[in-house]
């Protein structure tokens, strides 16, 4: 079940979220990631209310388990997951789908490397070529370009961290991400009153921003159900799907074009890419064939 999470929460932020909030253009990012937060924490106590619901009709065992230490840590992945979301709402409306796709691909070999450096997991030395080539691209991308990929690097760093917490936190999904989205309602609802910008009235968009809760809620709940289930390595893998349709997008849809200093920076990544999927798939030959 790991890689059916996985697959449901990279496919729908590679094609359902972009195009979600590309129809939500005529809102500024701020108030449709306030919007967001606050429709994402209704619908995550929606889901919660009928699991207790569910859970206390077929077991007599209470609920919520007892909170550890570690769940304090919610609090710093709800900060994560708010700047991802507003550095990426910023990219999809602001016409940057492009780097968008860029820090995604850098996404999985940085989760790659957390799972070395923090979790332990050991990489054999093609993995280890592999996020070595990929930080080569962005050397080069850095020297061609004369700066950082300040945006795409953001999106790497803060959704491979998020990832490397909800795995360490090990709660329920949807637990996780109800406490999350709480820690951040406050902040959300201050901004929604404060901001001298108006909320949409019309049917449509009021209806497209409440769906904002669905299109949030359920790939980041698949995301964490998979990190629980699934190596930080083999999760980093499969992480080149939404960058790629991400790139489609962009390119077939939007009418991006690539800059010359990002062609070797996609070229080295996808060869990164590829070396690292070819050597897990000969591992897991040897593995299954043993």
């Amino acid at each position: 079940m790991g890689l059916v999470y996985a697959l449901g929460a990279y496919l729908s932020w590679g094609l359902v979220v972009p195009l979600h909030f590309r129809l939500l253009g005529a809102s500024s990012p701020g108030l449709i990631l306030a919007q967001r937060i606050v429709w994402s924490s209704l619908f995550a106590l929606a889901l919660v209310l009928l699991w207790r619901v569910r859970r206390s009709a077929a077991s007599p065992i209470p609920w919520p388990a007892p909170l550890r230490p570690r769940h304090a840590l919610l609090a710093l992945s709800a900060g994560l997951i708010a700047v991802n979301w507003l550095l990426y709402l910023r990219a999809v409306n602001g016409g940057h789908l492009l780097d968008a796709s860029l820090g995604y691909y850098i996404n999985p070999l940085v989760s790659v490397g957390l799972g070395a450096l923090v979790l332990g997991e050991r990489l054999r030395p093609v993995q280890v070529v592999a996020v070595g080539i990929a930080a080569l691209g962005v050397l080069i991308a850095v020297v061609m370009a004369g700066t950082l990929p300040w945006v795409a690097l953001a999106l790497a760093v803060s959704f491979s961290l998020y990832g490397l917490i909800r795995k360490v936190v090990g709660v329920d999904p949807t637990l996780g991400f109800l406490a999350e989205t709480l820690l951040l309602v406050p902040f959300a609802i201050a901004y929604w009153i404060l901001t001298p910008e108006p909320s949409p009235s019309e049917p449509v968009a009021v209806l497209l921003l409440a769906l904002t809760g669905v299109t949030t809620a359920l790939p980041l709940i698949w995301f964490a159900a998979a990190a629980g289930r699934l190596r930080l390595a083999t999760l980093g893998l499969l992480q080149y799907l939404a960058p790629t349709c991400l790139l489609a997008l962009s390119v077939l849809a939007f009418g991006e074009r690539i800059a010359p200093h990002q062609v070797p920076l996609f070229g080295l990544i996808w060869i990164a890419l590829a070396l690292y999927a070819a050597d897990s798939w000969r591992a897991a030959r040897r593995g299954s064939a043993k």
